[in-house]
């Protein structure tokens, strides 16, 4: 077999966070600017090389994405749901505006990945179980391509394992709604091929 890939696509646009709000484990579904995102998503990711496996974080967004997907392919893949792919709990925070949270908690939560969310969960804890779906992937030793939906800090999460960093990197970059980011999916030499390319 040749070069394993595993293509992480963030879900697009909800009416949430076009409204700059925080979107953690809020449940809500794409709007029709999202919708259409997503539509182009299936052929531009054939291209990249076919499709074996397509996972999607349980969330509704998500789900959705993964859907446009699979009917972009010229094969039927049935979406696979990992809730390890599932965004930050963002606890006390989720639903509300960016700005709700004090200058304070921003400068913490950008220096520490222990800082937890009032109810939440830390990057830290996100890392955990991101590496522990990345691990599952590995193990599949048939597929040459695997695509997995998520959401923004789990794929920055995935990105930070790729470039053997911290996730504080997470920090340090942008990704956006509908994006695709391709590694090279392999324990010893992971590497990121392509990162944040939208249509």
């Amino acid at each position: 077999m040749g070069e394993r890939l595993l293509t992480l696509v963030r879900h697009g646009q909800t009416a949430a966070n076009a409204q700059n709000l925080l979107q953690g484990h809020v449940n809500h579904p794409l709007d029709e600017v999202g919708l259409a995102q997503v539509g182009l998503l299936g052929g531009a990711l054939a291209k990249i090389a076919p499709v074996s496996r397509v996972v999607a974080s349980p969330l509704l967004r998500a789900q959705q994405t993964a859907q446009a997907i699979t009917e972009g392919l010229s094969k039927h893949i049935e979406v696979e749901t990992d809730p390890r792919w599932i965004e930050l709990n963002y606890g006390d925070f989720d639903g509300q505006p960016v700005s709700s949270v004090s200058p304070e908690q921003w400068a913490t939560w950008r220096t520490d990945e222990h800082f937890r969310p009032p109810q939440g969960e830390t990057l830290a804890e996100l890392s955990v179980r991101v590496h522990d779906a990345i691990d599952a992937l590995l193990a599949d030793s048939v597929s040459s391509h695997i695509v997995v939906v998520s959401h923004v800090s789990p794929i920055k999460a995935a990105v930070a394992w790729a470039l053997g960093v911290g996730v504080e990197v997470s920090w340090r970059t942008a990704l956006d709604r509908a994006s695709m980011t391709t590694v090279r999916l392999d324990a010893k030499h992971p590497a990121l091929k392509t990162f944040n390319v939208t249509l």
